[in-house]
């Protein structure tokens, strides 16, 4: 079944409209370099955190220069996982995975989905999102699917699906991806920050349906001539 994440929550309201959707996951922006109207203090963060109810994850979301901050902010965020949107090599992503009780999930940019190699041995997922001239996700922009699905088959780790996701296409997302998640932000937003629980609810269920039409099709009998 493909999981979803729900990401850039600002408020309590959304938390729980995004379980009440059936959210896998629920994501929490904090400390990055660009504009967003997502991102929250790590204080309001934990808050958000503390306040989801158990057996959903919670992922603190973060564009860190080096390993050491994100080691402090997950400490005060106390996260189920932490994923980093910015270029640290494969070897602070190791320390930073050895250093957090949290697991680590690495973007990789969706114009370069090959890269994902370097990181497989150093996560515990990654992440291919359509990324921004200012290194950010959340663009609402979505990428070649194919390409993605050809780069990152054949590694052995989870992928989460992310970039210009909504209602409308994830169906189309996850047939064409087969991935182990999507992750959704701008395409269930009434305003930035804000979410539609309308919009909420209508992706969960697209990609939940999209899961069960796969699943379907590969246990259809052939039928020989």
């Amino acid at each position: 079944m493909t999981r979803v994440k729900v990401c850039g929550l600002t408020r309590e309201e959304d938390v729980d409209a995004a379980v009440d959707a059936g959210a896998d996951a629920l994501g929490f922006v904090v400390d990055i370099p660009v504009d967003s109207p997502r991102e929250i203090p790590a204080e309001r963060a934990a808050e958000l955190v503390a306040h989801a109810p158990p057996f959903v994850t919670t992922v603190l979301v973060t564009m860190p220069d080096a390993p050491e901050r994100t080691v402090a902010l997950t400490e005060q965020v106390e996260p189920d996982a932490v994923q980093i949107h910015s270029d640290l090599p494969p070897g602070d992503v190791a320390y930073l995975r050895s250093r957090v009780d949290a697991q680590v999930v690495k973007h990789v940019d969706a114009a370069a989905p090959e890269t994902a190699t370097r990181y497989v041995d150093v996560v515990d997922a990654l992440l291919v999102d359509s990324i921004g001239e200012d290194g950010g996700g959340g663009t609402g922009e979505t990428h070649d699917w194919t390409r993605t699905r050809a780069a990152t088959a054949d590694l052995d780790v989870p992928v989460i699906l992310a970039g210009g996701l909504t209602p409308e296409n994830v169906g189309e997302a996850v047939a064409t991806v087969d991935p182990f998640a999507v992750d959704v932000a701008s395409g269930v937003e009434a305003r930035g920050g804000v979410k539609d629980h309308d919009a909420l609810a209508a992706f969960v269920a697209a990609a939940r349906e999209a899961t069960t039409d796969r699943g379907a099709a590969a246990e259809r009998p052939t039928v020989e001539p």
